[in-house]
């Protein structure tokens, strides 16, 4: 994978994939979601949060993925990468098949790919003000983009906690979760996002496009 920062391109592939789920700092919330998807047959997670292992190769810089049939839909999340002994901070889409997500959480986010916005931020300058990092994304819906995702990192468990917790070291990168979905999760082909720094005055944004497969039974 290629990126760019301040410093310059960065090359590499990480060896390791982590995607951090049920990540939100408001436990009660947390909780609450928990039930609502228990509801419709989606079985709790076995912690909170829970470190979700997916194969590096999902992780992808292509602005058109596929995916099996219509039910898919992305969540915009901040990205860490440790490269060439340094950690990084970007932007990445946790691309899930909704319709798998009701038999399997953990099979949902290991059958789709794994957008990543191509810049990347030393998290040595983001550390001391994440929580005041701006998170969004939107879909396409009836010809026109819709905001799907707006908030702070203020509602994500603090990057340090996950950090530590899913025991990021060289070659590892993991997307931190994610905020909650306007108007409901959702199905949607086109779907861009942005993660901005108020205090540094600086953006990434990506976009990308779901092709659906034909699936055959």
């Amino acid at each position: 994978m290629k990126f760019q920062t301040a410093t310059g391109a960065l090359e590499g592939a990480p060896d390791r994939l982590i995607v951090a789920g049920w990540t939100g700092r408001n436990r009660a919330a947390v909780d609450h979601h928990i039930e609502e998807l228990a509801a419709i047959g989606v079985a709790p997670p076995s912690a909170v949060p829970l470190y979700y292992q997916c194969a590096p190769s999902l992780l992808t810089q292509e602005t058109d993925i596929q995916v099996l049939g219509p039910d898919t839909s992305g969540e915009a999340e901040p990205f860490l990468i440790s490269l060439g002994g340094k950690l990084w901070m970007g932007l990445a889409s946790d691309h899930t098949d909704r319709a798998l997500e009701a038999h399997s959480v953990a099979a949902s986010k290991q059958i789709c790919a794994k957008p990543v916005a191509g810049t990347l931020w030393a998290y040595e300058e983001v550390a001391p003000h994440t929580d005041k990092l701006t998170l969004q994304s939107w879909i396409m819906e009836k010809g026109d983009w819709t905001l799907y995702q707006d908030g702070t990192l203020s509602s994500i468990l603090p990057l340090e906690h996950l950090i530590e917790g899913a025991s990021v070291h060289e070659g590892t990168a993991m997307l931190c979760g994610t905020l909650p979905a306007i108007g409901g999760v959702r199905a949607a082909a086109d779907f861009k996002m942005s993660l901005t720094d108020p205090i540094l005055g600086r953006a990434i944004e990506w976009q990308y496009r779901a092709s659906s497969l034909e699936a055959i039974s």
